[in-house]
């Protein structure tokens, strides 16, 4: 544990800023919902039990380029301000999502060597299902990227969306977002600094 501390807080969902995508995908956005957030990083990427994790690739097997770690819905979140803001989130889109968001699998991003390839959250429920992937981020900056699944119809801004997310930022993938979409972390050269995200999600979606 660290001793320097400083008491983080989460800021009125009221201002996130909705982007509608195409095929009923849409993103909200938040800059700087979480203060205190370089003091969450700190904490989280001392106190978690992060592991690396290999898995198959065509004929071979390799390292996942980030660390890892997932709280189910019976874990104990590594902070009090995870299940403050997992019970906001959950208030807040209680209408549009009619289920409330239940884990949460964090992703340590070292540098700018560690990424995520394009993909959509879709095992289980969220591959034929309506859903909400939130993500908040702790730490420095770094990319998160979108664009319309191959073979489905562009969005209106363009085929690729990126949004530097860190240092308290929210971004919260709805609609048919993780059907019709993709997302990305792409690797990023020069000095960069770490990050960390937390993924709330509801029961059954990976």
């Amino acid at each position: 544990m660290l001793d320097a501390f400083a008491d983080p807080e989460l800021g009125s969902l009221d201002a996130l800023q909705r982007t509608e995508l195409s095929r009923g995908a849409w993103i909200d956005v938040l800059p700087g919902w979480l203060s205190g957030a370089d003091q969450v990083y700190e904490r989280l990427a001392v106190d978690v039990p992060w592991r690396e994790e290999r898995r198959q690739m065509y004929d071979r097997v390799v390292e996942v380029p980030r660390l890892l770690c997932f709280y189910g819905e019976s874990d104990t979140l590594p902070l009090p301000i995870l299940d403050e803001g997992r019970e906001m989130l959950s208030e807040h889109y209680a209408e549009e999502l009619g289920e409330p968001f239940r884990t949460a699998g964090l992703c340590y991003y070292r540098d700018g060597r560690d990424s995520v390839a394009w993909h959509g959250d879709k095992i289980g429920r969220g591959e034929r299902e309506d859903t909400m992937v939130a993500i908040l981020s702790v730490g420095e900056p770094r990319v998160l990227a979108l664009r319309p699944k191959p073979g489905s119809v562009s969005g209106p801004v363009g085929s690729t969306i990126r949004y530097p997310l860190g240092h308290g930022d929210l971004i919260v993938m709805g609609g048919s977002c993780q059907r019709t979409w993709e997302h990305a972390i792409p690797k990023a050269s020069g000095r960069i600094g770490p990050r960390i995200s937390v993924q709330f999600r509801p029961r059954g979606v990976r």
